[in-house]
């Protein structure tokens, strides 16, 4: 599929039509956001954590195709880590496990 003259993998294409943890949590017991000025896209993600595990986790994002599939794969990645082995996870792991990112 081509979208603004982009061809995306269809692993991209996935998780952007089906976002995985996409969604509001009450009470997380972490939350950030994060935004890209060039292009506004805006992600905010929350977590709940029990015994240093990130038991659950959730995502709202405002952008493109892109910006939806790796929040929704860096969702994927993170839920059931480690604090520490969350921390790990890269932007280049995401946009491997993604199939690359054009």
């Amino acid at each position: 599929m081509r979208m603004n003259n982009l061809k995306y993998s269809e692993m991209i294409l996935d998780h952007f039509k089906n976002p995985r943890n996409m969604g509001v949590m009450e009470n997380p017991d972490a939350e950030a956001a994060v935004g890209n000025r060039t292009c506004g896209d805006v992600m905010k993600i929350m977590i709940k954590v029990k015994d240093d595990k990130i038991e659950d986790i959730k995502f709202q994002t405002f952008g493109c195709v892109a910006a939806i599939a790796t929040s929704s794969m860096v969702t994927e990645m993170a839920k059931g880590k480690s604090l520490d082995e969350a921390k790990k996870i890269t932007n280049k792991d995401v946009a491997k496990a993604l199939g690359d990112l054009p």
